[in-house]
């Protein structure tokens, strides 16, 4: 493996009164791709720099392969910077830009020749070798500040934001252009972002932070699907989270994993064909998965997301199914966006209920839900998810 194991040892940083870092301490292993993500403040940029040798420490050490480096000064780390705002000399052309580090270090022309326009080809730049950065996008700006990173060949690229002054669709392309590169080089990876949605898609696997604190470490798929707490949870795509109670939940036997919860905000569910009576005390109640088996009594966050909720004109076949919930409410709001709709429903009780709708078939007359349209909600409890900590 060429990259580098990243060891932050519980490292603590103060300026002035505010904490931006409060005893952080995880391992990323050798060739990783891994995202510092977060809102703004949250410590992410002041770890990285750290990590790069811009800032120092108040306690803790950072370690590459089990040296210390807090020591080393940035340019004899074995770690390179891509900054947000490319820091590209504008008077040089690409290959000149590429060449800096090779040059600062004295290596003979045909030698730096080879790897400049080896890594040029890297980040596909061929054909603007010859070009001054302002004769040429911003994405491809972003590109020759990758390459002449990455030909000092370091164990370790930190990549700070290095996206976030690009449009949509540029951002998009280049995402996929860092992940293809590194699985190509196959060097350790660690990079800062607050959008969600690109730590997502590259990382293998992601630190979430928020005021100085590492809140969860998993992949995207854990930090997605099991958030560990309710920051997480509403910072990692769109949801919709309930305070609730623990009314029920058995511990006997390994396969219950059902439990049962109070939400008050959700107000009772729908009534059904087939009810025998009006009220049930069970309809003020929903049921959700927990393998961690909570205590009764116990006060958490209950989490959906809304792409899992099914959302029809017509009353839902349950089958007398016991792990469906369901509500009734009207469409609030409509929200068509092309590959699919959003709905905010409004229940029975006032509250709103985010719902997405994936558009699988072409849309002769448009969506068929409509807005003020009675409509019916329904999830499974395996789609539902307990925060027990409710006080981020």
């Amino acid at each position: 493996m060429k990259g580098s194991q990243v060891t932050i040892d519980h490292v603590s940083k103060k300026f002035g009164d505010f904490v931006a870092l409060d005893n952080i301490n995880f391992t990323i292993n050798p060739g990783e791709f891994f995202s510092l993500l977060g809102p703004s403040g949250c410590g992410k940029t002041t770890l990285l720099r750290i990590i790069a040798g811009f800032e120092f420490p108040d306690e803790g050490a950072v370690l590459f392969d089990d040296k210390d480096i807090i020591p080393l000064p940035p340019d004899k780390r074995p770690s390179n910077t891509v900054f947000q705002t490319y820091a590209l000399f504008p008077h040089m052309t690409v290959y000149e830009n590429v060449a800096f580090p090779m040059r600062l270090k004295k290596l003979p022309k045909d030698e730096i020749d080879k790897k400049v326009r080896e890594y040029v080809h890297l980040v596909q730049l061929d054909q603007h070798i010859d070009k001054k950065p302002n004769q040429l996008s911003g994405g491809q700006k972003q590109r020759v500040a990758i390459a002449r990173a990455l030909i000092n060949e370091p164990k370790v690229l930190l990549l700070d934001e290095p996206l976030s002054a690009l449009d949509a669709k540029l951002r998009a392309n280049l995402l996929v252009d860092l992940d293809r590169l590194h699985d190509q080089i196959g060097i350790t990876f660690i990079y800062v972002t607050h959008d969600q949605s690109e730590a997502l898609a590259v990382s293998d696997r992601i630190a979430v932070m928020n005021k100085g604190h590492v809140l969860q470490i998993g992949s995207p798929f854990e930090i997605y699907e099991s958030p560990a707490t309710q920051f997480v949870a509403q910072f990692i795509g769109e949801t919709n989270i309930f305070e609730s109670t623990v009314v029920h939940c058995n511990k006997q036997k390994e396969e219950d994993y059902m439990v049962t919860l109070n939400t008050p905000s959700l107000g009772l569910q729908a009534q059904l064909k087939g009810d025998t009576q009006a009220t049930k005390e069970e309809d003020k109640n929903i049921l959700v998965t927990d393998y961690e088996h909570t205590d009764e009594g116990q006060k958490v966050a209950f989490t959906i997301r809304p792409e899992k909720i099914r959302i029809t004109l017509e009353e839902p076949d349950v089958h007398g199914r016991k792990d469906i919930n369901v509500f009734k409410g009207i469409v609030e709001e409509p929200v068509y966006t092309g590959f699919q709709s959003k709905f905010y429903v409004r229940l029975d009780n006032g509250t709103i209920v985010k719902v997405f709708k994936q558009h699988t078939n072409y849309l002769d007359d448009g969506p068929e839900i409509a807005w003020k349209d009675q409509v019916y909600i329904s999830w499974s409890a395996e789609d539902g998810y307990i925060v027990e900590d409710i006080n981020d």
